[in-house]
């Protein structure tokens, strides 16, 4: 998508999914690779989606500066919305051109990737503001892309180019764990952690890379442990620990909350 946008080919997606099968760590995944890129971007708050354009807000806050170089019309509109000065509700049509002037604008002075997390949650006004642009963006040097929590965020952005997210099957998981352990570990072990969270996870919406993380890391300290024991002994202290600590997190992961595993939302 970068490529193509910076060749002045605009690109514009929507990842769908459920809750927690990585949708934030896309977006996060992007951003940490659009280094030289203008970086725009917003998160959707179901408290604030009464507020009209408060997402819009987020997203256009920091050019917000160029408004001036927007023709009159368009610059009193946004001006307007953004409470930057004074004056009657403009139409949303205006509004509408009025952002896609200014992130064409934006985008003459460098790449500009738009990335919209929770989109579910955006307010309407912005919601179908960002639609607009969106679906008017031909050879700018720009991308837009956001994610939608299925479910409760069908019918956001519809029409736009989607992409479906999926969670991790059994093998990715598995090779997430050993990735982040420093040493060796025995293969039921392994089989053990990764088959009980993802039962108690897949269903419940949790990020399970921060978990399998986090797994890994207690994993990595008993490995040096062991190196440093006699073999029989260590053997068997290295099982019973495992199996303690898959319990420990499996009943902790299941009272948890979504928002401690933020990084795979």
């Amino acid at each position: 998508m970068l490529t193509d946008a910076q060749a002045g080919r605009s690109s514009v997606v929507v990842l769908r999914g459920e809750a927690g099968v990585g949708k934030s760590a896309l977006l996060d995944y992007l951003s940490d690779r659009a280094t030289r890129w203008h970086v725009a971007s917003a998160v959707g708050v179901e408290s604030e989606m009464e507020l009209a354009y408060s997402g819009l807000h987020q997203l256009c806050a920091p050019m917000i500066d160029r408004r001036d170089r927007l023709p009159a019309p368009q610059r009193e509109a946004l001006s307007t919305v953004f409470g930057l000065s004074e004056g009657r509700p403009p139409d949303r049509f205006l509004v509408g051109l009025a952002v896609l002037t200014l992130f064409a604008e934006a985008a003459e002075q460098q790449p500009l990737v738009c990335i919209v997390d929770d989109a579910q949650w955006l307010d309407r006004a912005s919601s179908q503001v960002l639609g607009f642009v969106a679906r008017r963006l031909h050879a700018e040097r720009i991308a837009v892309v956001c994610a939608a929590r299925t479910g409760i965020g069908d019918d956001v952005l519809a029409g736009l180019p989607d992409v479906t997210v999926r969670g991790l099957g059994d093998d990715d998981a598995r090779t997430l764990l050993l990735d982040h352990v420093l040493g060796p570990v025995d293969d039921a072990v392994c089989d053990q952690i990764v088959a009980a969270l993802l039962l108690h996870l897949r269903d419940r919406g949790e990020k399970l890379g921060a978990v399998l993380t986090a797994i890994s890391e207690a994993a990595s300290k008993e490995v040096r442990m062991r190196k440093e024991a006699d073999a029989e002994r260590a053997s068997a202290r290295f099982s019973i620990r495992f199996m303690v600590w898959l319990s420990v997190a499996v009943v902790v992961v299941a009272a948890l909350s979504g928002d401690y595993m933020a990084p795979y939302g």
